[in-house]
């Protein structure tokens, strides 16, 4: 018979059994206890509780007393400590808060990943893990544009595609306009990145992008002036000095809590005002409200009768405005106020 060892191998198997029920009965008497703790801790807990709140309330009580200012409210928003603890977890620990951002993501490619199993393992379905990745990569692109000459002798030539302007795509003058009105990156830090990127541009062609062929852009933010006008409720204006090209000028900014737009001039007279809220037109109107205010600036009462009498009273532009005026002999008269001026 072979020597009796300490091993738990060579242990029997009722001995064994004794061994794991004494190991759960000391288990649960450990759990009991820990209970036990758990609930005289949370009853310390409460205690410490009701004590700060009797001294903060007795605080309040002297400070009262001796005629000091009250004590400051605080909301009671618990700090980011306290949220990130108290959020319920979701599956595998995760933590659960408003909106998601993964939620919103949108998944423009699948791949599918083999792994390397043993023989006879079954197949479970697939676990997904969503990664964002960038990918920055320089297109060149060669357009074969035909070629054909017509039967009188004229050279016709497919049309290129809308937006490619000096050699470059919409999608780099696009992220060109971005980065430089919205990002706040200069010129000579964008012909950096860009070259750095691999493409092939000067820092005259950047800047060259960034002020020709901004026509749409320019119109684009001319209509939403000209929505928020149309629709807002209310309309907040502000303007302050700024310096531009060299010289001192002044921004006015419109809009409400839906839009914000703002305009760089020179003057922030009532003419300048006017013509910002005209949202890229210029057509002059005759109306009662124009003519009322001709009259407050003691406008001669003949002057503004053969502006009444005359059947045009709208004009499309400030050029046509001023030969109408002319037309009138509105321009002759040399007295105060200037008619031409009011």
């Amino acid at each position: 018979m072979a020597p009796r060892t300490e091993s738990i191998d060579d242990l029997p198997l009722e001995d064994l059994r004794r061994v794991v029920a004494t190991l759960v009965a000391e288990m649960s008497r450990l759990s009991g206890l820990v209970e036990a703790k758990d609930g005289e801790i949370g009853e310390l807990k409460a205690e410490v509780l009701d004590l700060k709140a009797k001294v903060v309330e007795q605080a309040d009580e002297i400070a009262r007393l001796k005629g000091l200012p009250p004590r400051p409210k605080f909301k009671g928003r618990p700090s980011g400590m306290e949220q990130a603890t108290s959020k319920p977890l979701g599956k595998k620990g995760r933590k659960r808060g408003r909106g998601s951002k993964v939620d919103k993501l949108t998944v423009t490619s699948q791949v599918k990943l083999k792994a390397e199993v043993p023989a006879g393992s079954r197949f479970r379905g697939y676990e997904d893990v969503l990664v964002q990745d960038l990918r920055i990569s320089v297109e060149v692109v060669c357009y074969r544009r035909e070629r054909w000459e017509a039967p009188d002798g004229g050279r016709i030539v497919a049309a290129l595609p809308s937006g490619i302007r000096g050699g470059f795509g919409p999608e780099l003058r696009r992220f060109i306009a971005a980065s430089h009105f919205q990002g706040q990156v200069t010129s000579e830090r964008l012909t950096a990145l860009l070259n750095g990127m691999g493409l092939q541009i000067s820092k005259r062609q950047v800047v060259r992008l960034l002020s020709q062929g901004l026509e749409a852009l320019v119109a684009e933010d001319q209509a939403v002036l000209l929505a928020g006008l149309e629709t807002a409720r209310w309309i907040t204006v502000d303007d302050t000095s700024a310096r531009h090209a060299g010289q001192d000028g002044i921004v006015t900014q419109l809009g409400d809590d839906r839009f914000a737009v703002f305009r760089t001039g020179w003057s922030k007279s009532r003419r300048a005002f006017l013509s910002l809220l005209q949202a890229g037109r210029d057509d002059y109107v005759i109306d009662d409200e124009a003519l009322a205010y001709m009259t407050r600036l003691n406008l001669a009462a003949p002057l503004i009768a053969k502006l009444v009498a005359h059947p045009t009273k709208r004009l499309a532009s400030e050029a046509a405005w001023l030969s109408h005026l002319k037309a009138l002999g509105l321009d002759q008269f040399k007295t105060l106020p200037d008619p031409v001026k009011v």
